[in-house]
């Protein structure tokens, strides 16, 4: 496919998915009502309704919106591949995650089986009342969860992960012993150091970093210690710019609208009333997967030094999200399939199956952390809402499917272990001969991109590099730096568990100079 053709593909897509948009029908009505201004001349219609759009800023809002699909959209193929093979093009990948999703849905369903709980009934009046008029209070509430379980770990999902083969490679073709040391034992390209550099070059040395020069008042850097650049991006509202202006960490006071910025989460009236809905939604029925998610925010965000007074905020938004239906768009570009399951008393009759639960997405054992972090940026629910569901289908769903995609965990898995391997050779065969693979100990980590590992500030420094690169693949890098950094230490120990203890704690790391002295100071 030439690029001309792939173009104009990709243009057409955009048109299509804008036309059934909100925005679509605004910028509609705006360009109709500019009609009846004075300053609006017939010869020059075309050129007046143009310049109107663009001062009142409905020009910018579309730009806006078009990066937005550029980021989400599926990837081009040819016009006759199959839907599938777009989503996720190599057959052995689709099948393993199919297989896990078989697992997931049936652990699921037999709980439901063993519990004697329904997967969801609808809320009698007075439940509705009650829930009603505690909503912003739901971690007073001590029910009894010990009967429920997580559907699953990211130990479970690892595990998974490292039976991945590819039955048409041969390993014994694979050049040098080193692609043999890791758990990850398919062929995927992934950056090596210097590809890095190059990907990742506003973080070198010589430039600066929110998270390592803003106190430091002697270093030029008038991009870091003048507040009028990142002012400006906001003032335009530019979604690119905020992209750009990123990759070197955001100002704390900035960070939530530049955030929001990027993944183009307006907060408008429609998205505060769909917030409400799903709310209303929330009330009027139970679902099983509730108390999963009351379950995992109890194990971890409750018991997390820098989360806990965010729980509340934490079960109305993952309760929500659980019934949003609008999420089931990204599976049109995620390798996973949602899961559906049978009004009761119609198993088998695929007429009878529904989605469940309504957004696709089933919560595993730290899920509630991908959205603990944001609570620090946005008070407001809705808002909050909304940036962490663009969040979680742009970046986070990519961290809990099975796909080649090069920010999916399949990829980061196998870049961290090649890091490792490549500049850390005699720390990664030692680890090894003590059965102490690094990647069981890293996975936890990158599953989570970090979150409840690292201090919330450096956290936050960290996604500031996620959201500006539009890529996951910075969690990996810093996966390796961290190993790198506990090198010395980790030489000495004899057994997982004295390197797990290690590397305990990570709280007191500082991202931004481990990521840059790990990439640009590592010797090739």
């Amino acid at each position: 496919m030439d690029e001309g053709t792939e173009l104009s593909l990709t243009i057409a897509q955009i048109v299509q998915r804008l036309k059934g948009s909100h925005l679509h029908s605004q910028i509609e009505r705006q360009a109709k009502e500019c009609l009846h201004q004075p300053d609006i001349k017939l010869e020059s219609l075309k050129e007046d309704v143009r310049s109107f759009l663009k001062t009142s800023g409905w020009e910018r809002k579309l730009q806006n919106a078009v990066y937005r699909e550029l980021h989400v959209q599926l990837p081009l193929s040819h016009p006759a591949a199959p839907p599938e093979h777009l989503k996720e093009p190599l057959a052995y990948m689709r099948k393993a995650q199919a297989n896990w999703e078989k697992r997931v849905l049936k652990s699921l369903n037999s709980m439901s089986t063993e519990l004697g709980v329904p997967l969801a009934r609808k809320r009698p009046v007075l439940e509705q009342k009650e829930l009603t008029n505690k909503w912003n209070e739901m971690g007073t509430d001590e029910s009894d969860l010990s009967r429920f379980r997580p559907v699953y770990a990211p130990k479970d999902f690892l595990e998974m992960l490292i039976g991945l083969r590819n039955p048409n490679h041969d390993s014994s073709e694979d050049v040098g012993v080193r692609s043999h040391w890791g758990l990850i034992q398919v062929p995927l390209n992934v950056r090596d150091i210097p590809q890095l550099r190059r990907a990742y070059s506003e973080l070198n040395l010589a430039t600066g970093q929110l998270g390592i020069d803003d106190h430091d008042t002697s270093l030029s850097l008038p991009r870091l210690t003048s507040s009028s650049l990142p002012c400006l991006v906001v003032t335009e509202q530019d979604s690119a710019a905020a992209q750009q202006y990123s990759r070197q960490g955001c100002p704390t006071g900035l960070r939530a609208e530049l955030w929001a910025l990027i993944l183009n989460s307006t907060n408008q009236p429609q998205d505060v009333m769909h917030y409400e809905q799903l709310k209303a939604g929330v009330i009027q029925h139970d679902l099983l997967v509730d108390n999963l998610i009351y379950k995992d925010v109890k194990l971890t965000a409750s018991n997390d030094d820098y989360y806990f007074v965010f729980e509340d905020f934490l079960y109305q938004v993952l309760l929500c999200f659980s019934r949003d239906t609008a999420v089931l768009e990204h599976f049109k570009y995620n390798s996973a399939t949602p899961p559906k399951s049978y009004i009761q008393g119609k198993v088998g009759n695929e007429e009878c199956a529904v989605v469940y639960p309504p957004n696709g997405v089933i919560p595993f054992h730290g899920f509630s952390m991908y959205v603990a972090p944001l609570c620090f940026l946005y008070n407001e629910p809705s808002k909050l809402y909304s940036v962490f569901r663009e969040m979680y289908i742009r970046h986070f769903f990519r961290l809990h499917s099975i796909s080649s995609s090069p920010s999916g965990i399949v990829s980061l898995c196998l870049q961290f272990e090649q890091l490792l391997q490549t500049h850390l050779p005699q720390l990664f065969y030692h680890l090894r001969q003590i059965g102490a693979q690094p990647l069981r100990i890293a996975f936890k980590w990158m599953v989570r991109a970090f979150s409840g590992y690292l201090s919330t500030d450096q956290l936050l420094l960290l996604w500031d590099r996620i959201l500006g690169y539009d890529s996951l693949e910075v969690v990996a890098v810093l996966a390796a730096a961290v190993f790198a950094f506990r090198a010395e230490n980790l030489m000495e120990v004899t057994s997982l568990a004295s390197a797990e203890a290690v590397l305990a704690d990570l709280s007191t790391l500082k991202v931004m100079p481990l990521i840059q002295i790990f990439l640009f100071a590592t010797a090739i």
